[in-house]
Formats: structure tokens, sequence, C-alpha cells
């Protein structure tokens, strides 16, 4: 019998105790949920803002959400660690571990943080857009697509590569297409017997007669290396940049055809073979 009202009086007496510290704890607590929540919600509205100035801003529509979601994932984290530094919570240890965690974590997707890295840098700092004509990454395409963690070129034969965007960046990037022009050229040997001054007016005058061909800047003629067999002359001209490919293409038959009207020969090598009979 005494040993039940032994019982009984401790679970009084944590009873007692319990309610104190929830009476004393419960308002804390109650007001880190609001707080909590209302956080959230501040986070969301500032997040939704910054995206909206951003678009105003005509910032590249792929690296929008990105960094929108970024900034909200960094908010959501100040305001948890804020909640529990209200209710008490000792919160040095716990920024070293999320220190700690994220730098684990960083190691261990190094490659794919090194893509989206570059992938943010090359959409901030656009060194090509969708539709350039490039050389990147070791292939040479024209650009479908831009993503944060690998470009997409569409090569000549109409295969599609997908490279890496650390791959892209740290190389050397050529874009042919960056000021809407692009040269073309040939070159051509003439006979050394031919008239280089009347060879190099009748390729001028092709040039100037071909519609695709800009007159500013200039197109160039001009005698280039004196060969083994011929004289080699070096045509140069500027065209648009839907033109280049046709007209590149056709540049060598254009200049066949001239040449022939003006009677002009083209060489090909020849050898002087000298027999000797035996004495």
């Amino acid at each position: 019998m005494l040993q039940d009202w032994v019982r009984h009086l401790d679970w009084l007496d944590l009873s007692h105790s319990g309610l104190q510290l929830a009476l004393r704890l419960g308002p804390r607590i109650l007001a880190s949920l609001v707080l909590f929540a209302l956080g959230i919600w501040l986070a969301a509205r500032v997040a939704n803002l910054v995206r909206r100035m951003l678009s105003r801003a005509r910032v590249e529509p792929t690296l929008i959400p990105f960094l929108r979601n970024s900034l909200y994932g960094a908010l959501i984290v100040f305001i948890a660690v804020a909640v529990l530094g209200y209710l008490g919570v000792p919160t040095a240890s716990l920024v070293a571990a999320v220190g700690a965690a994220g730098l684990a974590i960083g190691l261990a997707l190094q490659g794919s943080l090194s893509n989206l890295a570059w992938g943010v840098l090359l959409i901030l700092f656009r060194p090509f857009r969708t539709g350039d004509w490039v050389d990147a990454g070791g292939y040479s395409g024209s650009v479908e697509a831009i993503n944060l963690m690998h470009t997409t070129l569409v090569l000549a034969d109409n295969r599609v590569a997908v490279i890496p965007n650390a791959k892209v960046g740290s190389d050397a990037i050529v874009n042919y297409s960056r000021h809407g022009t692009r040269r073309v050229e040939a070159q051509v040997g003439i006979a050394y017997t031919a008239d280089v001054d009347q060879a190099i007016a009748v390729l001028q005058a092709m040039l100037m007669a071909d519609p695709r061909v800009l007159a500013d800047p200039a197109p160039q003629v001009f005698v280039a290396t004196l060969g083994d067999s011929a004289v080699n002359i070096t045509l140069r001209a500027f065209t648009q940049r839907s033109n280049w490919w046709p007209l590149q293409m056709d540049l060598t038959r254009l200049v066949k055809h001239a040449l022939d009207g003006a009677g002009i020969s083209m060489p090909f090598p020849q050898r002087e073979v000298l027999l000797r009979r035996p004495s």
C-alpha cells in the first residue's frame, strides 16, 4: 500500500513538473512556430519578387528559376537557424554541422557543381546564343540549347553533341555568328603565261556581280604565292551568315566559269623527263 502511494506521489510530481515546463516553454514554442511560418511566407514573397525583377531585367530565362530557388533555400536555412536560436538551441554547432555537410556534398558532387557553375557563367556572359555556329568543347556545330549542366550542339552531319559545361567553359570558344557576317575564301592557280592583272579583274568582277557578296567590306583578290607550276590567287569576300555555306560551296565553280570565259588557263603540275641513250 505504501509503495502505491509513493508511486502516486511520484506521478503527481512528474505531472506537475511537466505542466510547469509546458507552461513555461509553450508560449515560446508557439511563437517559434508562428515566426517560422511567417518567415517561410516572407521568404517566398522575397524570392518571387527577385524572380520578377530578374524577368524585367531580361536575365536568361534558364537562369531565373535556379537563382530564385537558391535564394529561397538560403532564406529558409537562415530562418530555421534564427528560430532555433530563439528557442535556446545552440546555433554555433548547428551552423558548423550545416557547413560540414555542405562541404561533404560539394566534394561528392564536384564535377556536377563545376558544370553548374560554368552553366551559370555561360548564361550570364553569353559567349554564344541559341542558333549560333560555334567551336566549343572540341566540337563544331549550331547551338541548340544551353542548360545549367550541359550545352547541346547540332553538328554539320545532323548529329547531336551534348557537352558538359565545364568542358565548354574551360576551353577556347570560337563564335562564327556573333557579328552576323562570315568570310568565304578560295584559291586558284593560273598559268605563268596568263595576264595576272586580267585574272584579278575578272575574279573581282565575278565577286561583285554576286548578290550574296557584301560590298562593305569590299571583296579582295590578290596574288598569294608563286607556286612551282602556277601563280596562286586568293579570293576573299564577306557575306551574311545565312548565305555563307551556299556561297562557299559555289565559289570554286564560279571561279572556274569566270576564268574559262576569259580564256585564262589553270595549269596542272607538269614534269619534264629527259631520256638519255647510252653511248
